[in-house]
């Protein structure tokens, strides 16, 4: 198909890997109840336990494309996915006290895999197949995810939550090894030597302030993923106060996953000769009136209009803002860059629950409209960004992590 002709084989070789992966790596899910449940844990100590995983998770994802510039990302990610697997399959068999410690090194270990699969993903495709690349592995992810989830719950019920661990953990060794095979050591994979690229010596602050529009651009999405994941933190309470019960969110959750899969992929090759800012700002645009749809009242048309919206959002923004940070970076600093993003982009991870918990708790009436506020305006900042990007001339090739430079790593 064209469009597709420029991804390489070895992003389809990852992607595939990505695929089984994400089909057994639903524990996410179900920790909170698993803590609580056969685990015996007060809601307390699991919710501090799964918030500290959070952080784990983050930091986990601000510092994988660290390591990758440094160490090589192909190199990165294999460490990350073996030390992630190994810990998942123990975690079932240890006491209370080690538990609170390797949780969070598998969520970390989870964070650094993120971004150096992605930083991996940068150096191995040219500039301007990027954002049908990340569309590719992305669309197989939520993929995963979907077949995944109702299987877990099943293994869960039907045999013991402790499965769902060992599972995890086996497929994310299986990344390990199918990354090892499907991509070659050398190559694109080992990034130039950065001089002068430490934060310390100014290097990175310094290549940011040369980028205004991607400094921009990472503020608006610190600001929509704390708008956008109020979808998984206060909307099903919303919905249950207002005579929703979970069945109701599970569908609308099921809108989401089965749009993606649908739309993701045509809609990234019909728009990838249009302006990334552009694109970018119109998605977070459509999650800010997402949650404008629920002034209209309380009831399934206007949820489902919500979800149809936050969702078509997503699809235009998260794609297409992970491959313009790619093709932004500067050639020996594609991982840090694409770790600003990873990291960015699940600042919500942390900040959602407790700032919209908050909120909802105080003011219930005034969550969605600030939601619609804070997505619309974050939107409209950067198609203002993108709109004087337009006017400037293009930043030579040498400057950005262009075919070129992917190539000579």
């Amino acid at each position: 198909m064209q469009g597709f002709k420029d991804i390489p084989r070895v992003v389809w070789l990852l992607a595939a890997g990505v695929f089984v992966n994400a089909v057994v790596s639903c524990t996410f899910v179900f920790v909170f109840v698993y803590l609580t449940g056969p685990r015996g844990l007060g809601t307390t100590q699991a919710g501090l336990i799964v918030g500290i995983g959070g952080l784990g998770l983050v930091a986990g994802n601000f510092t994988g494309g660290w390591y990758g510039d440094r160490f090589g990302h192909r190199s990165v990610l294999l460490t990350a996915s073996a030390l992630g697997g190994a810990v998942l399959i123990a975690l079932p068999a240890l006491p209370t006290g080690p538990l609170t410690l390797a949780l969070p090194l598998a969520q970390y270990a989870a964070g650094v895999i993120r971004a150096a699969h992605s930083a991996l993903v940068a150096v191995t495709v040219p500039e301007g197949a990027r954002r049908q690349a990340f569309a590719v592995t992305r669309c197989l992810s939520n993929g995963g995810f979907t077949v995944g989830t109702p299987l877990a719950a099943l293994v869960a019920t039907g045999l013991s939550y402790d499965w769902l661990f060992v599972a995890d953990g086996l497929g994310t060794l299986f990344f390990a090894l199918w990354t090892a095979r499907a991509v070659p050591a050398g190559g694109a994979t080992r990034p130039p030597a950065a001089p002068d690229g430490g934060l310390g010596r100014g290097g990175l602050w310094r290549e940011l302030r040369a980028r205004p529009a991607v400094l921009v651009l990472l503020g608006a999405i610190v600001v929509v993923d704390v708008v956008y994941r109020q979808h998984y933190t206060t909307f099903p309470v919303f919905l249950a106060d207002h005579g929703l019960d979970t069945r109701a969110y599970g569908l609308l959750i099921a809108i989401n996953g089965g749009v993606i899969l649908l739309l993701e992929i045509p809609a990234t090759l019909a728009l990838r000769k249009r302006s990334p800012l552009h694109i970018i700002g119109a998605g977070l645009v459509l999650v800010g009136g997402g949650y404008a749809m629920l002034a209209l009242g309380v009831g399934v048309a206007p949820a489902v209009a919500m979800m149809l919206l936050l969702t078509l959002g997503e699809i235009l923004y998260k794609t297409t803002a992970t491959a313009y940070v790619a093709d932004e970076s500067p050639e020996h600093a594609v991982g840090r860059f694409q770790s600003l993003y990873a990291g960015v982009s699940v600042s919500g991870v942390v900040l959602a629950a407790p700032l919209g918990g908050a909120l909802y708790a105080a003011a219930p009436d005034l969550l969605w409209p600030l939601c619609s506020v804070l997505g619309v305006g974050a939107g409209a900042t950067v198609l203002f960004v993108g709109a004087r990007a337009a006017r400037r001339p293009a930043r030579p090739a040498h400057e950005t992590g262009s075919p070129a430079a992917a190539v000579a790593g």
